[in-house]
């Protein structure tokens, strides 16, 4: 295993296509770490992540995800997003993997759960998916794979039906600029947008074992105020943002578990930097016209 982040300049579509074949050499890696089988046993469980997504929600539906039409952009396998539909959404799930698709159209299959699968980039969402949506939903490590953040919120605006919701958790970018590797936090990486990408060479993936077969990928730095801004300029309303100190995965080795399964730093240090970020905005109720670009010329 190998790991730069280092600066570079790259075309989007060239950045795309390594993280493309990336994550569908994930796939199978994945099957086997994303605890499916506890899924398969207990038709009331959701997936660790869509548990606290979904109580991190429901202030802001009163009646719970029941009967809402919910499109979970890059849902990868779709763990996720048949326990947001075990939850009572109906359910779209985006990517642009096939294999995860497949994956994911099969586990719906097996847990009886009626789902749609679009294949298709997040940016090009709202020309591949049909309909609208009373939530838009996406959870977690997304958008450090994407770089245009302006052009994620436009599509997210345009699925979004009037008073619809919008949700995500991510991990933090302040997390992103550390040294995962050093003793203590200690920042190495940009926090701030440029235009460039950051490149990857690693042929581990963050659930699981085996090796990835297409290891290079590549990553954008965005900080939290274009994240908010991005949001805010595609004519959402932002009606909460809050910071965590758990992270679904292991960022660094000097992390350790929590009672609840999560990882987090070890006192003192938990105190000290955000792992996680969440965001919930909503389309404002009638509105005729949003500030938004979802055209693929730009």
């Amino acid at each position: 295993m190998t790991s730069s982040g280092d600066d570079v300049e790259i075309e989007w579509t060239d950045a795309r296509a390594a993280n493309l074949a990336n994550w569908e050499s994930r796939v199978p890696l994945h099957l086997g770490a994303y605890a499916i089988d506890e899924l398969r046993a207990d038709p009331a469980r959701l997936s660790s992540v869509a548990r606290t997504d979904v109580e991190a929600m429901a202030p802001f539906l009163p009646q719970g995800l029941s009967g809402l039409d919910l499109c979970h952009l890059q849902c990868h396998i779709g763990t996720d997003t048949v326990s947001l539909a075990r939850a009572g959404a109906r359910v779209t799930g985006v990517d642009f993997s096939p294999s995860a698709l497949a994956a994911a159209a099969a586990l719906a299959h097996e847990l009886g759960i009626d789902a749609t699968w679009v294949e298709s980039d997040v940016l090009d969402a709202r020309a591949a998916v049909q309909g609208d949506f009373d939530v838009v939903y996406t959870s977690i490590g997304t958008i450090t794979w994407l770089h245009d953040l302006d052009r994620w919120a436009g599509q997210i605006a345009a699925l979004l039906r009037p008073g619809g919701l919008f949700y995500i958790r991510d991990g933090h970018p302040a997390m992103y600029s550390l040294d995962e590797n050093a003793e203590g936090l200690v920042t190495r990486y940009r926090y701030f947008a440029d235009g460039r990408g950051q490149v990857w060479d690693d042929d581990s993936t963050y659930a699981g074992d085996g090796v990835v077969q297409s290891p290079r990928t590549y990553e954008y730095p965005h900080p939290l105020s274009e994240v908010v801004n991005a949001v805010i300029g595609a004519g959402l309303s932002i009606e909460r943002l809050d910071e965590g100190d758990t992270l679904p995965w292991r960022f660094s080795d000097m992390m350790e578990e929590t009672e609840g399964g999560e990882c987090a730093y070890p006192a003192p240090l938990r105190e000290r930097i955000p792992l996680t970020f969440t965001l919930v905005a909503r389309r404002p109720s009638g509105a005729h016209s949003l500030r938004m670009r979802t055209d693929s010329t730009w």
